[in-house]
């Protein structure tokens, strides 16, 4: 699933494109809009703004409406100039919007919907998400009042994973962050201090606003994805299994994160 980085990062791309002017054409591809008449309805708007928080992205448009997006394990934004091949087949488009020779494509859905601003307010799939690990003004005392707030005996690796406590972090991050931390993802919340928590959001905060700003994600896998591999900071070996309700693929160093 893309995290908040990679959200955020198609934000970035999206924002000089489309902020502050009327797209000159909105297309609505997939059969599932194709009697919601976007195209009419957001026709002459200006997009007032392009945000994300957490895993969601937003593309506000004058008149109250909003294009909200989320996507999952499937979906994909992508910038192009006109003339530029897309990265997936244009069967796969859900929304293109045009301004000059700029496109923006999302793709594969899975969560694409044209709201109003309050139900983006009151809406709890978004009213009800954490602060945003991400954002410059990131409350770490809200993260901690959500954290304790949340089942004392789930495994720390998990808890930071849910999106009403902290939003924006997946598993990959999750991963890193207790890897970094020096953290037993296992643990019990009830077990793991404020300040060792903090330890966890800290360790990859940075390096996840500066893949929001560049897309380098990949650049800071030290250990996701590197099972029976050798510890970069003990030798001992990293180990896989997966972890709580959704069997997230967990990895962590056998020997010090014990």
């Amino acid at each position: 699933m893309p995290e908040g980085d990679t959200i955020h990062y198609a934000a970035n791309r999206i924002r000089p494109i489309l902020e502050g002017h009327v797209p000159d054409e909105i297309a609505i591809p997939h059969a599932r809009f194709r009697r919601d008449r976007w195209a009419e309805r957001l026709d002459g708007r200006t997009v007032r703004s392009v945000d994300a928080h957490g895993k969601h992205l937003f593309l506000r448009f004058e008149g109250n409406l909003t294009i909200h997006s989320h996507l999952r394990m499937t979906g994909s934004w992508g910038t192009y100039a006109r003339g530029d091949r897309w990265r997936r087949s244009p069967r796969r488009a859900w929304l293109v919007l045009r301004r000059d020779e700029d496109q923006v494509v999302q793709f594969d859905g899975p969560v694409l919907e044209l709201m109003t601003d309050s139900r983006t307010r009151f809406d709890q799939r978004i009213a009800g998400l954490g602060p945003d690990i991400i954002k410059p003004d990131f409350d770490e005392d809200e993260f901690l009042r959500r954290l304790r707030l949340d089942d004392p005996t789930r495994p720390i690796g998990d808890a930071v994973l849910d999106q009403r406590t902290l939003a924006g972090i997946g598993n990959l991050w999750k991963v890193e962050g207790c890897f970094a931390a020096g953290i037993d993802p296992w643990r019990t919340t009830r077990e793991v201090s404020d300040e060792e928590a903090l330890r966890i959001v800290r360790s990859v905060r940075p390096l996840m606003q500066e893949s929001a700003e560049h897309g380098m994600q990949d650049a800071y896998r030290t250990i996701y994805g590197k099972s029976g591999q050798p510890c970069p900071r003990c030798g001992a070996r990293i180990r896989v299994r997966g972890q709580w309700d959704d069997n997230r693929p967990t990895f962590w160093c056998g020997g010090c994160q014990a």
